[in-house]
């Protein structure tokens, strides 16, 4: 039997480029009241959002940071640059062949015109602060979906946006959904008209170049009544030796008896601090899924949440961590039942190895009156060394007598006995080990698209290699 090996680190390559840092528009390092009206002013904004830019702005100077969860006293606020458009504001392209080479090179390496042509009913990418590209397919143009970058929303159909924006998430929710909201550009806006099934997912990638530069897309997702979409984000960036910062807001509306899966698999580098508020609301009979791969970042904190508040209403969330080497992955999920004869169910999986750090953070509130509910909640962890720490903190408020409510959370570890019978049936200790990996993480694996469940497995099998518990 071979003795306990290095893990090896992560092949990072195709990830790790760096184009040359050549904008149009840049702010000055900082944020600033000026730094904020110069960004609603470059959008040629509503008066509106100008103010709600302005409010959120100084919320996030009198709130204080977070005084739980993951150490973020090395985040030095003024050391960021808060836009940085590659391209003019609202140039965004419709057309592959219309980006800059640069910019089209970039996305090209990553796959992103092979999964439009492959599989994406339409692709939004977006760039440091500017979104370049965002298409739709033409069929679906014709049923009424609505999908383009959040600054076009704005400008183009402004009662949608004004009649969600910010209600699910408000600008005073929390220190960095506060920032989001004084600087936000870019990210994805759609809307799906009553009874419409897109078919086919839609996708965004969002990818973080310069270094010391801030992302803070906002996405706003409407399935209206009976619509049903599945939306799928992927986001990486290169490693520099000073830290990135992103800062994301997501709100999802699901109308009676929608259906809204939100797939994200995010492999930031390890110098980015990842900082994301994402929620949603289900109404009666609607359906949220959340499915969450957390595979990159210095530090993450995000908690993937429903708001289940319609008779009937069901909530699902699938997350996955995996934190290795000075990695702090921080996530977990969670619901609110504020309406009888709600559901929910969630699944946690995470990794830690090489010293790294997950927890499990959620919240399980049942509200008075809410009658009937049921939910279950699972949280599995594995620590294939002794140096790796996971921790669990669940919180349910239980306020209804009738509530079905189950919690269960296992840590385990990989067995020597469990590689030595694999290697019995002729693996090698790698692939022994990559298997039992796998099978761990099977339930999140088989909800991905192809592309995606491949990438998770080359990631998790480099950085895996080598290794016995």
């Amino acid at each position: 039997m071979a003795q306990t090996a290095e893990f090896q680190p992560l092949d990072y390559t195709r990830y790790d480029f760096k184009d040359p840092e050549t904008y149009k528009v840049r702010t000055a390092r900082g944020l600033t009241r000026e730094t904020v009206e110069k960004i609603s002013d470059l959008k040629k904004e509503p008066e509106w959002m100008r103010e709600y830019r302005l409010r959120a702005y100084e919320h996030f100077l009198e709130r204080p940071m977070p005084d739980w969860g993951p150490d973020l006293s090395e985040i030095d606020f003024e050391a960021y640059t808060y836009y940085a458009n590659p391209m003019a504001e609202g140039d965004t392209k419709k057309k592959w062949e219309d980006l800059p080479s640069d910019i089209r090179n970039t996305f090209d390496k990553l796959g992103i015109p092979k999964a439009e042509r492959d599989y994406f009913g339409g692709v939004g990418a977006q760039y440091d602060s500017g979104t370049v590209y965002h298409k739709i397919r033409e069929d679906l143009s014709a049923k009424g979906v609505l999908f383009t970058d959040t600054d076009t929303a704005v400008r183009e159909h402004p009662d949608i946006v004004r009649k969600y924006f910010g209600k699910i998430v408000p600008y005073n929710d929390n220190k960095f959904s506060a920032l989001n909201s004084a600087v936000w550009s870019g990210g994805s806006f759609v809307y799906i008209p009553p009874g419409v099934d897109t078919g086919i997912p839609l996708q965004a990638y969002f990818r973080i170049n310069a270094k010391s530069v801030g992302q803070f897309e906002r996405t706003l997702i409407v399935a209206d009544r009976g619509a049903k979409i599945h939306y799928i984000e992927g986001c990486t960036a290169p490693v520099y030796s000073t830290d990135s910062l992103h800062a994301a807001v997501v709100e999802v509306m699901a109308e009676p008896y929608a259906k809204v899966r939100y797939t994200t698999i995010q492999n930031w580098s390890k110098n980015v601090y990842n900082l994301v508020t994402k929620r949603a609301v289900a109404q009666e009979n609607a359906l949220v899924e959340w499915v969450d791969g957390n595979l990159g970042s210095k530090i993450t904190m995000k908690y993937p949440s429903v708001f289940l508040k319609g008779r009937g209403a069901r909530a699902d969330i699938l997350s996955v961590a995996f934190a290795s080497g000075s990695q702090t992955i921080d996530s977990g999920a969670k619901v609110v039942h504020s309406a009888p004869d709600t559901s929910s169910k969630i699944i946690s999986k995470s990794i830690a190895i090489r010293g790294g750090r997950t927890s499990y953070r959620g919240l399980l509130h049942v509200a008075k009156g809410a009658t009937g509910v049921k939910a279950a909640v699972r949280c599995d962890a594995l620590l294939p060394d002794e140096e790796s720490r996971s921790d669990t903190y669940p919180y349910n408020e239980i306020h209804a007598e009738d509530a079905t409510i189950t919690h269960e959370a296992v840590v385990g570890k990989i067995g020597e006995e469990q590689i030595f019978y694999l290697m019995s049936r002729g693996l090698n200790e790698s692939d022994a080990i990559h298997l039992i990996l796998m099978g761990f993480l099977a339930e999140f694996a088989k909800e991905l698209p192809m592309d995606y469940a491949l990438e998770l497995n080359r990631l998790i099998q480099l950085e895996m290699t080598g290794a016995v518990g």
